[in-house]
């Protein structure tokens, strides 16, 4: 069940107006996908019924849909930030190729733009002919305006955004950083970060997506990213969403793995309202790799979805997903985790597990993993755990000097860095291992009963 368009009244005046100031020389594939997913947002609106709803059974997503947030204006970034800003707070590395994106649009002057040696590194609205083809034959092919409201919303406001393409047999050298900014420059705000990924077969690629809030206001960042691998590929991928806490962030990821390739992500969440990563990768080639590692950390009364999809289409494919959680306050988080394997993929490997920290008794997690195996030579399995920090272990701890603030902050340390460890270069470990370690050195540690 979804809520009428009348509800929806600022995004149709936004939508009505962005189509109106949209040139005369834009594409006309383009224009057609827009109108058919906003169509299609018409039909479906936000899912804010959740009775029958697996997929929202644990998010509330009614505050996204009773508040008005405006599409935000088309500005000169330069006039409302700096780069230095952007260095300031995010992963940033003058030798990395450094990619912004402000309010959803590709920024120029903020931007390292690639253009060589067959290698695309741009924005979504200016493609040079040289890969028009490439960004037509891929671009929403591997998700569908029909999956949500949040889909179909994004492409029906789909202006700009990243493209990047590596063509045959190139390993892209240096890491490739996207930085998407919202400013609430308009006040509540809403922004569409859109992101294309076609690798070519052979080719490997680093990459790593922040998303950042300018101002301390409300927003609701409904992103978008798109990738395939095609035969032998390899992309090692991060996501970071540290936005401020009165934003919603709705973040979805579709991963088209072919024959041999390897896609290997990080994500991490520290910052949103209500926070929703949705990433569902289809392994539709043999001896295909996926590996999915996640970190989340909640407090106060913060909400973070993790809604992940593993589905096995060929055989002799392997997953691994580890994500583990940090909850603080009153706090929620929902892992929704399900490995699909065909008929076809025999000889299938799939492990998942989720793994939550409670530091307070009022924190919450909801976990279900869950597999569907249709496939009768496989070797899969999953779980999920709990739980407090270990009071014998803390004892040791304090056993050899240490007070119950530093063991415990230790302890945590540790916990998250399992995932921290797994990302590269070190300038982006470092940074992440810095924003989790700040994030739990308050007193409450809720070490109830251990004294």
């Amino acid at each position: 069940m979804t809520q009428s368009i009348d509800k929806y009244a600022a995004y149709a005046t936004d939508f009505a107006a962005m189509t109106q100031a949209a040139c005369s020389s834009e594409l006309t594939w383009l224009s057609e996908l827009r109108s058919a997913a906003w169509s299609r947002f018409k039909e479906i609106g936000m899912p804010v019924a959740r009775r029958g709803n697996e997929k929202w059974k644990y998010t509330n997503v009614a505050p996204i849909a009773n508040s008005t947030f405006r599409y935000a204006a088309d500005v000169d970034a330069t006039r409302i930030i700096l780069r230095q800003h952007v260095v300031d707070n995010s992963p940033w590395d003058e030798n990395w190729t450094n990619v912004v994106c402000v309010d959803g649009r590709y920024s120029a002057d903020l931007s390292d733009r690639l253009v060589e040696n067959g290698i695309y590194v741009g924005g979504l609205s200016d493609v040079p002919d040289s890969h028009a083809e490439v960004l037509r034959a891929h671009l929403g092919q591997y998700l569908s305006s029909d999956e949500d409201g949040f889909v179909a919303l994004n492409t029906a406001f789909l202006h700009d955004g990243v493209f990047i393409n590596v063509p045959e047999g190139v390993a892209f050298p240096e890491m490739l950083n996207l930085v998407f900014i919202s400013t609430g420059e308009e006040g509540p705000q809403v922004t569409y970060p859109r992101v294309l990924i076609v690798m070519e077969g052979n080719s490997s690629i680093t990459v790593h997506e922040s998303y950042l809030s300018l101002s301390e206001g409300a927003a609701f960042t409904d992103a978008v990213s798109e990738m395939f691998l095609a035969e032998g590929s390899q992309v090692q991928h991060s996501r970071l969403m540290q936005e401020n806490d009165l934003t919603y962030h709705v973040g979805v990821s579709r991963i088209y793995q072919s024959a041999y390739s390897e896609f290997a992500s990080c994500s991490f969440s520290k910052g949103a309202k209500v926070g929703r990563s949705d990433l569902h990768v289809l392994i539709d080639g043999p001896e295909a790799k996926c590996t999915l590692n996640g970190l989340y950390l909640t407090t106060g009364s913060q909400h973070m979805d993790n809604f992940i999809n593993i589905e096995h289409a060929k055989p002799f494919g392997t997953s691994r997903l580890l994500y583990k959680g940090i909850l603080d306050g009153k706090s929620r988080a929902v892992f929704g985790g399900t490995v699909l394997v065909h008929k076809d993929a025999q000889h299938t490997d799939a492990q998942q597990t989720d793994k939550n920290l409670l530091l307070s008794e009022d924190a919450e997690i909801d976990s279900k993993p869950s597999l569907f195996i249709y496939a009768d030579d496989v070797k899969c399995g999953h779980g999920a755990t709990a739980g407090h920090i270990d009071a014998d272990t803390l004892f040791y701890m304090r056993s050899r000097g240490l007070d119950l603030e530093t063991a415990g902050r230790i302890l945590i340390q540790a916990y998250a860095g399992e995932i921290i460890d797994k990302v590269g270069p070190d300038r982006l470990r470092d940074y992440l291992d810095q924003l989790y370690s700040g994030a739990v050195q308050t007193p409450g540690i809720a070490l109830k009963g251990i004294s």
